[in-house]
């Protein structure tokens, strides 16, 4: 899965809302306050109080013209809401804890996982390839196993559930799998994930497992 720079903003964004949201629910500090310090639109619940524009752009360094054009595609989904005026901004439409990532990127770039632009199960494959469509149709249901199951809420406060965490614990995981027959294609090498011919080679007749 390659996570686009919109991917990546978008869950920024909506994580700076569930801070929001969260140091409400505690009680702490208003995240933005209207005239006379009221809070903005007198309401007071676990979607937070709205955050401007400006704020979420600094604090996650994102362009704000890029960040506009996210939120409003998150509007438009339904995930957070917009409030005018001098004490508005941006808040979540949903508790944090109700609010996946999965959510998120279908919210700003549609399915999880496609292939050609189709969903796997729409695709149709011959001969040789005819179980490649099972192949796409589980690598879909493992980043659903995670993306649908991590909420803003877990991130948010670092807590993320039980197999996340589990997978996220692992050494190996942390560690760049490289192509299993010393090849690296160039669009991975100029991006500092190994130089092409860098990769594990095959020895004595024994193919050396994928790591990617």
């Amino acid at each position: 899965m390659r996570v686009s720079a919109r991917v990546d903003y978008a869950i920024r964004a909506a994580l700076e809302l569930a801070r929001a949201a969260q140091a409400e629910d505690a009680g702490g500090p208003p995240a933005q306050t209207g005239p006379a310090g009221e809070r903005a639109g007198g309401v007071r619940s676990s979607r937070g109080i709205p955050v401007k524009v400006e704020r979420i752009a600094q604090a996650q360094e994102i362009p704000r013209k890029f960040l506009e054009n996210i939120l409003i595609d998150l509007k438009r989904a339904g995930i957070v809401r917009s409030a005018r005026g001098s004490g508005g901004g941006y808040q979540l439409a949903h508790p944090p804890g109700e609010v996946s990532l999965a959510d998120i990127i279908r919210a700003v770039e549609g399915p999880i996982a496609t292939v050609r632009d189709a969903r796997p199960e729409e695709l149709r494959y011959h001969d040789a390839a005819e179980h490649l469509g099972e192949v796409w149709v589980a690598v879909r249901a493992s980043l659903r196993a995670v993306l649908e199951e991590v909420t803003l809420g877990d991130v948010a406060s670092g807590e993320l559930p039980a197999p996340v965490a589990r997978l996220a614990a692992n050494p190996d995981a942390w560690i760049p799998h490289l192509a299993s027959f010393g090849w690296v294609s160039p669009r991975l090498s100029s991006s500092g994930s190994g130089a092409a011919g860098s990769g594990p080679r095959r020895k004595s007749g024994r193919r050396v497992e994928s790591r990617r």
